[in-house]
């Protein structure tokens, strides 16, 4: 076979002599604008018989066929076979991650154990009996730890000892808390060990006690709804009808880290969003959040559970349960701590809740568990475990220009207050140097109240205390009194003192917004109402200004309302 070498545009011929062109096919000159004529030589493979060579093409024959290439896989036959084919290959995805799914659950079914838990013996004062024993438990008794059932509507109630002031504000008092969803916190067993819940890990559910004034007659209606809070993780085992998520938190460690890898792998998690913990309002909308994933928007008319709130896309990591909106500015100031770096970031929220404006690393080398926040004008707080830090940082600074304060170890959940003193002059804060403050411009020192214990009362290696004691006056280490730290900016030291005595060990603060910072409009009545745990189905109301009159109203709730944690009294027709 002879095989001709040509010089044109399209490369070598491999036609043979004489063979005639196709009809409407001319050959383009040399001189147009898309072509340069290059020569092109013939190789042959040597992997290949001569007769079945190639050739060196042009780029204008590369682009000629990548043109005819285009136009095939652009014909609607191949279109509809590649969407066939995507279609095919998304279904056999599919179809592998369930039978996945399904194979570990079966794993987890046959290998793992569920159980409910007995209470422990400080649990069970004034307990009733309960026989809600779907898991193969022990029937236990339960006292006012135990779950209750969910409403879902609300319900007029009727009796109301007193009477509620007139300029008593309307809203709704709002709390939630722990409420197992199954009946009780569960024990699971395995080849692995054993591993268990802890109190702070059942499903949020949420308590609310609605005031309306009716102004035909002036008189109150008052009503009351309890709802879980949904999230995803919730519903995932609410649909299935028991538990799935298998214990972490306490155990046996083989146990828990079997647990903790089954859980990511299955779920992407590695413990449930149990949204528990706080309630919380800004720019007019309520949520409801736990320190272990983002928040929950709440319709606060009937608790139903809106959405979860990633602030737009821009926070997909753990959320604190104690947000605090800055002073003048209106923006929510919010942190969240994670087991893997970033271990602690903080961000900044607008004012209308729509743009997350500010998410600064502080570049931690460790995880620290930090549960509270303060804010004045300009401040932010958190601490870390086995040693204690105070530090002030710019609102708008990085990890780099935090200033901080070593202060004698100690544990504090909640603030107080905290407030600058002295002069209001602009101070540069620049610093490379656990309780974190943020601020905008300072003076020279800055106050922070809080509740501080010598020897921790986080749970310790067991979650629980030594013994089943009370913390008390004879028991200093663990008596919760409050302390005032007075952080000079100036000099970089730091004092402090107690500001109570041991007469009352005091934790768990609320202070009334309408008092809160520089500015309020407080009306003449400064009230609040709370549900009452002795009787465990009552709310009082309590003038402040009166407060060892007692109840000024009594209203019996139709529910038992358990103990629980965080709260909030949002008002009505208030945006902020």
């Amino acid at each position: 076979m002879v095989t001709v070498v040509s010089s044109s545009m399209y490369g070598a011929s491999l036609q043979p002599r004489g063979r005639r062109r196709p009809v409407g096919i001319t050959r383009p000159n040399a001189s147009d604008h898309f072509t340069t004529p290059i020569t092109s030589t013939v190789k042959f493979s040597p992997f290949m018989p001569k007769s079945l060579c190639y050739t060196e093409i042009t780029p204008a024959t590369k682009l000629y066929m990548i043109l005819i290439l285009i136009a095939f896989f652009t014909q609607p036959p191949f279109k509809e076979f590649q969407q066939q084919l995507t279609t095919k290959l998304k279904e056999a995805s599919a179809a592998v991650t369930i039978a996945s799914s399904q194979l570990l659950d079966k794993f987890v079914d046959s290998t793992f154990t569920f159980s409910q838990q007995s209470l422990r013996p400080t649990e069970k004062n004034g307990c009733i009996a309960s026989s809600n024993n779907i898991y193969g438990g022990a029937t236990h008794l339960q006292s006012n730890f135990a779950p209750v059932d969910e409403i879902g509507e609300r319900t007029e109630i009727v009796s109301i000892e007193g009477t509620i002031p007139d300029e008593f504000p309307e809203g709704v008092y709002i709390r939630n808390g722990s409420n197992p969803l199954f009946g009780a916190l569960h024990t699971v067993n395995s080849i692995f060990g054993q591993s268990e819940d802890i109190w702070v890990e059942g499903e949020g559910m949420l308590h609310a006690t609605y005031f309306t004034k009716n102004i035909e007659d002036n008189t109150w209606s008052v009503s009351y709804n309890n709802r879980y809070v949904q999230s995803d993780t919730f519903r995932m085992e609410r649909d299935r009808q028991r538990p799935r998520f298998l214990s972490v938190t306490k155990g046996n460690p083989l146990a828990m880290l079997a647990a903790s890898i089954l859980n990511m792998v299955r779920f992407g998690k590695v413990i449930r969003n149990i949204s528990n913990t706080s309630v919380f309002q800004h720019a007019g909308r309520v949520f409801s959040a736990a320190e272990n994933d983002i928040p929950h928007e709440i319709d606060l008319e009937n608790l139903g559970t809106l959405r979860s709130w990633c602030i737009d896309g821009e926070w997909n990591m753990p959320f604190t349960a104690h947000p605090k909106v800055a002073p003048r500015s209106g923006e929510l100031v919010i942190y969240g701590f994670n087991f893997v770096k970033p271990f602690m970031t903080v961000g900044l929220v607008s004012e209308d809740g729509k743009k997350l404006k500010r998410k600064v690393d502080l570049k931690l080398e460790r995880c620290a568990l930090c549960h509270e926040i303060g804010i004045t004008k300009i401040l932010l707080d958190y601490e870390t475990e086995s040693y204690a830090r105070i530090g002030v940082i710019p609102r708008y600074g990085d990890a780099d220009s935090v200033i901080w304060f070593d202060v004698e170890p100690f544990c504090t959940l909640h603030l107080v207050n905290g407030f600058e003193e002295d002069d209001e002059a602009d101070y540069p804060i620049k610093s490379s140097y656990c309780i974190l403050f943020l601020v905008l411009q300072c003076s020279h020192v800055v106050v922070m109240r809080g509740f501080r214990v010598p020897a921790s009362i986080i749970m310790g290696p067991t979650l629980e205390h030594i013994t089943d004691e009370k913390p008390d006056k004879l028991n200093e280490e663990y008596f919760s009194r409050l302390y005032e730290w007075r952080l000079n900016l100036k000099s970089r030291g730091c004092t402090g003192n107690y500001l109570t005595g041991t007469d009352v060990a005091l934790e768990f603060p609320v202070i009334n917004d309408r008092y809160v910072g520089l500015h309020h409009n407080a009306t003449k009545f400064g009230g609040f109402a709370k549900l009452y745990l002795e009787d465990k189905n009552k709310a009082h109301i309590i003038d402040a200004r009166r407060f060892d009159n007692g109840p000024i109203a009594k209203i019996t709730l139709p529910h038992r309302v358990p103990y629980g944690f965080h709260g909030a009294f949002i008002l009505r027709n208030k945006n902020t």
